[in-house]
C-alpha cells in the first residue's frame, strides 16, 4: 500500500481511469480534479453546460488525460452509452463514480407532487444510474487486475435525505434511498468478485444546484439549524470521501454508507 522509504501518506490512483457521472460542476467537478491529483485518467459527462466541461477537460490536462463527454443521463440506455464512450477513450474502467442527480428545488407536497416530476426525478437519479452500473461493472469483470488489486470501484452519491426522509421532496429522497439499498446489494454480489461498492452521503453541499436555497436568508436558516457544524459542506470534503474509497487504505471496506453531513443525519 505505502512504500515505507517514501515520506507521508499518498492516495494515488495511478494506471487508473475513473467515469464520474455529473462531473462538470459542483460535486462531480471538485471529484474530476481530486482524481486527476491521484493520477488516474478521467472521463466524466455533462448534459449542457458545454463551456463549464471543456475548462475543466482543460484544466485537468486535455484529451489525453481528462475527457469529457456530452451525454444526458435518463435511462438505462444512456448509462450503458456512457461507459461504452468512457472504454472507447481510455481502454479500460477501474473506478465508476455515480455522482449524477436532480434535486427539484421547489416543495412538492405528496398530494400534489405529479408523475411527471416523479417519473424525470426516478428516471434521472435511479434508472440511469442502474444502466452505468450494469455496464460498469460488466466491463470490469472482463478485466484481470494486478495481482493483490481490486477488479474495481463503485461509489454512489445519496444523501442525509435517503436516510431520514425530506418532507416535500418524496421524490429525490425515495429515489437516495434506493441508492444505499443499492449499494448493499451490489457489495454483497460483487466483493468476492473484487469489486468493491460504497456510497457516500452528503447533507448539505453549496453548488449551483443547492445555491439557490443556501444563499437565500428566508430559505436558509431551516437547513442550517439541522447541522450542528453550523454551516454547509464544500464540494473538496465530499470529493475526498469518494477518493479514499477507490484506494488501497480502504480495501477492507465495502458495503458502506459514509455519511458526510456534519453531524445532521444526527439530529434527526
Amino acid at each position: 500500500m505505502q512504500n515505507p522509504q517514501q515520506p507521508g501518506v499518498t492516495l494515488s490512483l495511478a494506471g487508473k481511469v475513473a467515469l464520474i457521472t455529473g462531473g462538470s460542476r459542483g460535486i462531480g467537478a471538485a471529484t474530476v480534479r481530486l482524481f486527476r491529483q491521484a493520477g488516474a485518467k478521467v472521463v466524466f459527462n455533462y448534459r449542457s453546460t458545454s463551456a463549464q466541461a471543456e475548462a475543466l477537460q482543460a484544466e485537468c490536462g486535455g484529451p489525453d488525460l481528462c475527457r469529457a463527454i456530452q451525454q444526458p443521463l435518463a435511462t438505462p440506455e444512456d448509462g450503458e452509452a456512457l461507459v461504452a464512450a468512457a472504454v472507447a477513450a481510455f481502454g479500460r474502467l477501474d473506478c465508476a463514480i455515480l455522482n449524477h442527480g436532480i434535486w427539484p428545488p421547489h416543495d412538492a407536497p405528496i398530494a400534489q407532487l405529479t408523475s411527471t416530476q416523479w417519473r424525470t426525478t426516478m428516471a434521472t437519479n435511479l434508472d440511469s444510474v442502474f444502466g452505468t452500473i450494469r455496464a460498469a461493472v460488466a466491463r470490469m469483470l472482463q478485466q484481470q487486475p494486478a495481482i493483490g488489486d481490486a477488479r474495481g470501484h463503485i461509489v454512489l452519491v445519496s444523501s442525509t435525505a435517503g436516510q431520514r426522509g425530506e418532507a416535500f421532496h418524496a421524490d429525490y429522497a425515495a429515489s437516495k434511498g434506493a441508492i444505499i439499498s443499492l449499494t448493499k446489494s451490489l457489495s454483497s454480489e460483487l466483493i468476492g468478485q473484487g469489486i468493491y461498492c460504497n456510497c457516500v452521503a452528503p447533507g448539505w453541499v453549496l453548488t449551483e444546484m443547492s445555491a439557490v436555497t443556501l444563499t437565500n436568508p428566508e430559505t436558509a436558516h431551516k437547513p442550517l439549524s439541522l447541522i450542528p457544524l453550523g454551516r454547509p459542506a464544500h464540494v473538496d470534503e465530499i470529493a475526498a470521501p469518494i477518493l479514499f474509497l477507490c484506494t488501497p487504505w480502504a480495501g477492507f471496506i465495502s458495503g458502506e454508507i459514509v455519511n458526510v453531513n456534519g453531524g445532521a443525519v444526527l439530529t434527526g
